[in-house]
């Protein structure tokens, strides 16, 4: 049987991915620095080739967008390997605008889109699971979302939608060459997705807006490293500006149905206890 491999496959879309692929009776392999069937880190080739072996379909993503990260050298080496090694379709998540030089995530796209053997490339924007998993979860049960974005509007993506685009893109040949821009169906404030998790848990949250500066300073004291809290303050003041506010088709496209909305997350997460 044919092995899938889920690069960051403990993480936000991998677990969701190795899920579906499971479900569906596919043989899949996890790998990441800590977790997962195998361990792979992008700093250390020697960890790749265990990863790779009898892979010939595989989910990548860079987990870091530091600067000090060498961008133009990982995942593009690691696709050349991958290539080298039999696998004969890859998906990369990778972010908006990444097709423009001087983008982190420009190599990487660069490299999959030359590599030779199918491709699909995803770019969502801003995950609804950042609210429940991620970096706003520690806001929303203090009761403080506290982000320098105003009232600026953005259509968060379930990543539920992200990873059933990536599975059908690692199982369908008809996503071969394609670039998926993934959204959610509709643009909401953080205000207004500060609301609908206090009606949906009865949990009072408020949106805050902060300095930019301000906000600098908090994620490193938290242990950001600086070039990593300017650039995350960089992409919420754009939300703030107004840039990131369209809808795009491309959960459609790839799936043939609307992206799931932000409410039906809130529902739905509410129900099982994640802000509990």
């Amino acid at each position: 049987m044919k092995t899938i491999l889920v690069l960051g496959g403990t993480g936000t879309t991998g677990n969701r991915i190795a899920r579906r692929l499971q479900a569906a009776g596919l043989r899949v392999r996890t790998a990441s620095r800590t977790g997962g069937d195998r361990r792979i880190d992008l700093d250390d080739p020697g960890s790749w080739a265990s990863a790779l072996d009898g892979v010939t379909a595989a989910y990548l993503l860079e987990p870091s967008l530091s600067a000090s990260t060498d961008h133009q050298a990982r995942v593009p080496r690691l696709v050349s390997q991958a290539v080298a090694a039999g696998v004969r379709r890859l998906v990369l998540l990778s972010a908006p605008r990444a097709g423009e030089n001087g983008h982190p995530l420009h190599a990487a796209e660069q490299a999959v889109r030359g590599c030779g053997v199918d491709w699909t490339i995803l770019r969502p924007l801003w995950f609804a699971q950042n609210f429940s998993e991620g970096p706003w979860r520690h806001g929303i049960l203090a009761g403080t979302l506290a982000l320098p974005t105003g009232d600026g509007r953005t259509p968060f993506v379930d990543a539920e939608d992200i990873a059933a685009v990536a599975v059908a893109a690692l199982t369908e040949d008809r996503h071969s060459g394609q670039v998926y821009d993934l959204t959610g169906p509709r643009a909401i404030s953080f205000g207004e997705a500060a609301a609908l998790i206090t009606r949906a848990t009865g949990r009072t949250v408020r949106h805050l807006d902060v300095d930019p500066e301000t906000f600098v300073e908090r994620q490193v004291a938290g242990g950001a490293s600086p070039d990593v809290a300017r650039l995350l303050t960089e992409l919420l003041v754009a939300v703030r500006e107004g840039a990131g506010a369209a809808l795009c088709d491309g959960v459609e496209r790839a799936l043939g149905r609307p992206p799931r909305s932000f409410e039906r997350f809130v529902t739905e997460t509410a129900a099982a206890g994640h802000w509990n």
